[in-house]
């Protein structure tokens, strides 16, 4: 057989193969950009939980932290965690509780960190020592185990006789600790004798 004969078993076929080049490309022209960039995984939650709780115990067995949400959400793609209206409280012996609230929040990929958003409220507890005091700003980083939590946000505390804006915190309740960064203003109203 030579090549003019092989040449010419083939030529039919051409046109087909052209057809179906011109076919692939025009499929990868329409795609859309996320689903040419990505690995072929679609960022769809493979867990749903709604109005869920779930507590954290010390060594003791005592609660120590308390989550909660309307709704979580676990996508397996980048092992991201959303939270919808989380609460958060936190739990101590020795100390008032401190609970938070947001519209939005996240938790890493360990669980060992928490992120929320969007108007974030911290009330911490009257004692016999301390006012009922509240926090107020837009992101929240929270450590849980190490009892810390900052932003680098404007933040607005509230006591019973004081107003401190700031931009920027580090709260860290193990040491007692509340660290202002910067641009910070104090209204102070003295108490009513």
């Amino acid at each position: 057989m030579t090549i003019a004969t092989r040449t010419r078993y083939w030529l039919p076929l051409l046109p087909l193969l052209g057809l179906l080049g011109v076919t692939y490309w025009l499929n990868q022209q329409v795609q859309p950009e996320s689903a040419k960039s990505g690995n072929g995984k679609r960022h769809n939650p493979d867990a749903i939980m709604e109005n869920f709780s779930a507590i954290k115990l010390n060594d003791q067995g005592v609660p120590r932290f308390i989550m909660a949400a309307k709704k979580m959400q676990h996508y397996p793609d980048d092992d991201n965690t959303t939270l919808e209206v989380p609460r958060l409280t936190s739990l101590s012996d020795q100390q008032p509780a401190i609970h938070i609230i947001a519209e939005q929040g996240a938790v890493s990929s360990k669980g060992d960190e928490v992120f929320l958003h969007h108007d974030v409220e911290v009330l911490r507890e009257a004692s016999a020592q301390r006012e009922e005091l509240t926090l107020h700003t837009e992101y929240l980083h929270i450590v849980p185990d190490r009892d810390w939590a900052d932003t680098d946000r404007a933040v607005t505390i509230v006591d019973a006789h004081n107003t401190v804006h700031a931009i920027g915190l580090e709260m860290d309740n193990k040491a007692r600790t509340l660290k202002l960064l910067s641009q910070v203003r104090s209204e102070h109203v003295p108490s009513k004798k």
